[in-house]
């Protein structure tokens, strides 16, 4: 049975920041010493819209990126980190555009920016979702562009 502590419930014994350079974790104690857990924090930043291909909006949801990730390339990944890494980075473009509102084919192409660093055939397989490729002429093209590069 796990019991859970509030954070005021424990003191800090150890903060580093975690090497995406965005959480800071920090390894606690409950008060009377005998739990030790981790948490981890990071900076709060305004809600970023995402506006979609036909037209509605809503907030951006690291989970959704996730999973989507996960769905079409997750294997092709050795950790859970490597797939965090990727959304740390993505996310930190999309705030860098400095807009409020992003378009959701912004977000796509962040991430197949990212895995076009990380991973061909996870590039190729997250772009032909993406891109909902029909035909296998539309992938083969796909395929001619990331040669190119």
């Amino acid at each position: 049975m796990s019991t859970r502590y509030k954070i005021g419930d424990s003191r800090v014994l150890e903060s580093r920041e975690s090497v995406d350079g965005v959480t800071i974790r920090r390894r606690r104690v409950s008060l009377d010493g005998k739990h030790r857990f981790t948490t981890y924090e990071r900076v709060e930043r305004p809600n970023l819209a995402v506006v979609k291909k036909d037209g509605s909006r809503e907030l951006f949801d690291r989970e959704k990126l996730a999973t989507a990730i996960k769905r079409s390339v997750g294997k092709f990944f050795s950790s859970e980190v490597e797939v965090e890494e990727i959304i740390n980075d993505v996310e930190e473009a999309l705030y860098e555009l400095g807009e409020s509102e992003i378009a959701s084919s912004q977000i796509g192409d962040k991430v197949l920016d990212e895995l076009a660093l990380r991973n061909e055939v996870a590039y190729v397989r997250f772009a032909s979702v993406y891109h909902e490729f029909k035909t296998l002429d539309e992938f083969e093209e796909i395929l001619k562009q990331r040669r190119r590069k």
